[in-house]
């Protein structure tokens, strides 16, 4: 059994967020603090990603003013609280094929998550993509979630927000 870790390179990975509502939906980009990915007999087996959640970058908004108060808006306690909590985790705790689990914390928050994932690695290169879906409201941001609040008719957010994750990562 043979171990080989990989360092997330950040400038050359990035996770894509969409967050849809009832009339539409936003979407942004934030980024990767630090990671890294472990491989057992080139077999994805493990890994931890920190996420910087004061990186958000809102990019379907293009009036400065406007994406500033969105910005806030997803910095403040309706959402990531960022400035109490600058990192989210996501740690793999097993993988099956191309099937990952594993652990999110968002806020202090640690929920069971699962997602597919595709890996690759040439020479001493890895590259992986997944797309997550997280439910908002189990990391306690409720904020327009149709759970918690009645008659929010056209103003009602989806609890579930996507993050395509795209990591490039290199052996260590």
């Amino acid at each position: 059994m043979e171990n080989q870790k990989f360092e997330i390179l950040t400038t050359q990975s990035n996770i894509d967020w969409v967050g849809k509502k009832v009339t539409g939906a936003h979407n942004g980009t934030i980024g990767i603090k630090e990671g890294e990915i472990i491989l057992n007999n080139g077999k994805l087996a493990g890994g931890k990603f920190i996420i910087d959640t004061t990186s958000i970058k809102i990019l379907d908004v293009t009036d400065p003013t406007l994406n500033a108060q969105f910005w806030g808006h997803l910095a403040s306690d309706d959402f990531f609280s960022s400035e109490k909590y600058p990192e989210a985790v996501l740690e793999i705790t097993s993988v099956n094929g191309n099937r990952v689990e594993g652990n999110l914390t968002i806020k202090d928050i640690t929920q069971a998550i699962g997602f597919d994932v595709a890996v690759s690695v040439s020479g001493d290169v890895l590259t992986a993509t997944g797309l997550v879906v997280v439910d908002r409201t189990k990391y306690g941001m409720k904020f327009r979630s149709g759970n918690f609040f009645q008659n929010l008719g056209d103003t009602l957010i989806y609890n579930d927000f996507e993050l395509n994750v795209n990591i490039t990562a290199k052996a260590a």
